[in-house]
């Protein structure tokens, strides 16, 4: 009998280390369930964020590369956008969102991680005074990481941001 309770008591424990978002055995780069919103939604949220985005073909058709799209966006990549603004303080603009053409994988544009910001003195400043520069990344992009494990990535002629999560929404 007590070496049940000691199989079941070791059972729950390694359940709980290797839990998805819960055990210590996971990290800011596991992918877990995400909520995603629609374009409709997400314009909503930055519109009353005053958060802009602007697309170089004027339309946002996921499927056109010169579109800036949200559908499908991470919930959590929409509140990072808002959660930016309101701690900065500083004008946003998103130029690039879930639309096809930017670099595949996990944590990509398309499925709804990433957003890309236009390169303004004030957000740059906010970014590079306030997170924590940890290198280049594999393309030569400097990278900052907030304290909640966001990465913004410098990418010459914009921002781009990884969002893991909402950064303390």
């Amino acid at each position: 009998m007590k070496l049940r309770s000691a199989v079941s008591a070791l059972a729950l424990v390694l359940g709980a280390l290797f839990a998805p978002g819960f055990g210590v055995l996971t990290g800011a780069t596991d992918a877990f369930a995400v909520t995603k919103i629609s374009h409709a939604t997400a314009t909503s949220m930055f519109r009353s964020s005053g958060i802009t985005w602007s697309s170089s073909g004027g339309c946002s058709d996921r499927n056109n590369s010169t579109c800036t799209s949200f559908e499908q966006l991470n919930l959590a990549t929409a509140q990072g956008a808002q959660t930016l603004k309101s701690a900065s303080g500083c004008a946003l603009n998103i130029t690039g969102g879930t639309e096809t053409g930017h670099a595949s994988g996990t944590y990509s544009h398309w499925n709804g991680y990433k957003l890309d910001f236009s390169k303004y003195t004030c957000v740059g400043n906010y970014i590079k005074n306030t997170f924590t520069y940890i290198g280049l990344r594999g393309d030569g992009a400097a990278q900052w990481q907030s304290g909640a494990g966001n990465i913004y990535a410098d990418e010459g002629n914009h921002w781009d941001v990884t969002y893991y999560n909402c950064g303390g929404c």
